[in-house]
């Protein structure tokens, strides 16, 4: 996997954890139970990541980046894959990350987010 900050970078947030859904085969990155990125292979066997954004944000990624995908098995509306061994710049996925991270988290209650930040 080329992105090897990936695991880092997301633990590194609030109140970030790590599991595996055995399932779907896929690394799960959540924060209170809710997906902001995950990682599993696709159709065709490649790894990817999928992370959440703004609907224009996807848009605008996937015209830029051959390696930005719609989102796979996810509201391609509002989530995008990024292919793992495609070149799209470390910080344009770290930003990613950053964005779906921040969607997921303002979207908690007032309560659990106020939880989370201070513990």
């Amino acid at each position: 996997m080329r992105y090897d900050f990936i695991q880092d970078y997301c633990l590194a947030k609030n109140g970030a954890t790590e599991d595996y859904k055995e399932e779907w085969d896929a690394i799960r990155y959540t924060v209170c139970g809710k997906i902001f990125a995950l990682i599993c292979n696709d159709s065709q066997g490649r790894a990817v990541i999928s992370v959440k954004h703004k609907p224009e944000t996807g848009e605008d990624l996937r015209e830029q980046y051959a390696d930005i995908i719609p989102g796979y098995h996810l509201n391609k509306k509002h989530w995008s894959s990024v292919l793992l061994s495609g070149d799209v710049p470390d910080q344009v996925l770290k930003q990613m990350l950053d964005e779906s991270y921040e969607l997921i988290f303002n979207a908690l209650s007032q309560k659990i987010r106020k939880a989370v930040s201070s513990g």
